[in-house]
């Protein structure tokens, strides 16, 4: 395959338990659960995921969460409980394109918010429109927007990696990627230092995106 854009292109080692039971809310395939890898890869034009997602699904026997046609990307996202049997679905599908891992995009973050001792309206707002945990008032909540999207799920698994927050809701398909955790002041902090930590550590081409 040519002329495909790799945007997102990331193995989450241990889906952490929000976030499976999170992906559980929204994926329409396979549902993963807390403990499996995951491969989450996003890609432009959005119509050839498909090619992908046949070609790793005949070379392995990793299960599909998640098949996302938009009108610009596509997304697919894989899991399993053997890390190298999701790693082979990877190289399968950087073989097709004749890409390399590092060929993704890196990640940016676009924005970064964090609100404390929320309103008891604005955290009822935001309890509305989430697919996970809500947020009580005069609880912390950090915003986060992700270029590309698909790594608001990497922000979303290091986040409950290192701190006790509750995950709110996750967008990671479309132009931007989207994070919503609440939580103390404190472990927002530390979720919002994980989070930043785990984006620049990413390797990828420049992404000059505005």
């Amino acid at each position: 395959m040519s002329n495909i854009d790799l945007r997102t292109f990331i193995y989450l080692d241990v889906l952490q338990p929000q976030v499976a039971a999170f992906l559980g809310t929204v994926s329409q395939g396979y549902l993963p659960i807390e403990g499996q890898a995951s491969l989450y890869v996003e890609i432009a034009p959005g119509i050839a995921i498909n090619n992908l997602t046949d070609i790793a699904l005949k070379k392995t026997k990793v299960q599909p969460g998640m098949q996302i046609v938009e009108r610009d990307y596509g997304v697919l996202e894989l899991h399993s409980f053997d890390q190298g049997l999701l790693r082979a679905a990877g190289d399968a599908i950087l073989e097709e394109t004749g890409l390399k891992e590092t060929d993704r995009l890196k990640p940016r973050l676009a924005s970064h918010e964090i609100l404390t001792g929320i309103n008891e309206y604005h955290s009822m707002m935001i309890n509305r429109m989430r697919h996970g945990n809500m947020i009580l008032k005069m609880e912390t909540m950090l915003v986060v927007e992700t270029h590309p999207a698909g790594y608001a799920l990497l922000a979303a698994n290091e986040a409950e990696k290192a701190a006790n927050i509750n995950l709110l809701e996750v967008r990671a398909v479309g132009a931007f990627g989207r994070l919503y955790l609440g939580g103390s002041e404190e472990d927002i902090n530390q979720a919002s230092k994980a989070i930043i930590k785990a984006l620049e550590s990413v390797e990828g081409r420049p992404n000059s995106s505005k």
